[in-house]
């Protein structure tokens, strides 16, 4: 590369840069793009410009952090990108929510992500069907507690426990607890309690309790409704105090999350995260 191609090239990248820290039409008035807090976009480009720290003059927003540990910071889209993923992992380490909640396809990268930080890794197995074998969920288990899960978010074979098959449910449950726990992962059981009935969704939190789950699960957030204060104070009567009820599926005011532990929640699935925690300390 002679001389004029080298300054062309330099120029041309000093254009790029100028035009990503310009700053964005809808930017605060006095925006400088410096606020790694409020503009994390920004920053990720810096990062991927070859940055290894990035410094901050600007204060985090103060939120309620016993709001957030509650939640499950959640993107179970299958259209979710790598930097979305990534950017869910950076707001999981800024609020300090419980866990991110993710496809099994990312849990490499958000183990990679959340390295050093007390925000958990969880992700699915039989999702969100729930109709795989029993084979293939502790296969999905074990992979992903090997790839860096902490906690696994399996949903019952649906199928089978409206069919009154109820050993094969329990089994079901029990073969993905003793892969995780082998791992030191825990498990939540998803019931899907709207393909569910009120006697259905008793048995179903029972067998999960007697199978050694730690805590059972409203949702998948991708059946026809998802968690309701009903639900909720259902399965928290069927499973005692011993074990978690995690509330998932359409959770997106603070409001809904209060209703939801005031019915027995102990977690929140929600991907209206952020919006919850800053609604909690406004």
């Amino acid at each position: 590369m002679d001389s004029a191609q080298l300054e062309q090239l330099v120029a041309q990248i000093g254009e790029a840069i100028l035009a990503r820290v310009a700053p964005a039409q809808n930017s605060c008035a006095t925006c400088t793009r410096t606020c790694t807090d409020s503009c994390a976009g920004a920053t990720h480009d810096i990062v991927c410009a070859g940055a290894d720290r990035v410094s901050s003059c600007q204060r985090v927003a103060q939120t309620d952090p016993a709001v957030a540990r509650l939640i499950d910071h959640t993107l179970l889209k299958p259209e979710a990108t790598r930097d979305q993923i990534i950017r869910l992992c950076h707001e999981a380490r800024q609020y300090s929510f419980a866990s991110v909640c993710i496809n099994p396809c990312w849990v490499a990268l958000a183990a990679q992500e959340l390295a050093g930080s007390p925000v958990k890794v969880c992700t699915v197995a039989g999702f969100p069907l729930g109709a795989n074998t029993t084979h293939i969920k502790i296969a999905e288990t074990e992979e992903a507690v090997r790839s860096g899960a902490q906690e696994i978010d399996m949903v019952i074979n649906v199928g089978a426990l409206r069919s009154g098959d109820y050993d094969a449910v329990k089994a079901d449950i029990r073969g993905v607890v003793e892969a995780a726990h082998r791992g030191g992962a825990i498990v939540k059981t998803i019931l899907e309690t709207a393909l569910l009935d009120d006697n259905q969704k008793a048995v179903a939190c029972t067998l999960a309790k007697l199978a050694g789950a730690d805590f059972v699960k409203t949702s998948t957030g991708f059946a026809s409704a998802g968690a309701t204060v009903h639900d909720v104070a259902l399965m928290r009567l069927a499973v005692g105090d011993k074990i978690g009820v995690k509330a998932a599926g359409g959770i997106r005011t603070l409001e809904d999350l209060r209703r939801m532990v005031e019915a027995g929640a102990t977690r929140i699935g929600a991907s209206a995260s952020v919006k919850i925690v800053e609604a909690a300390s406004a």
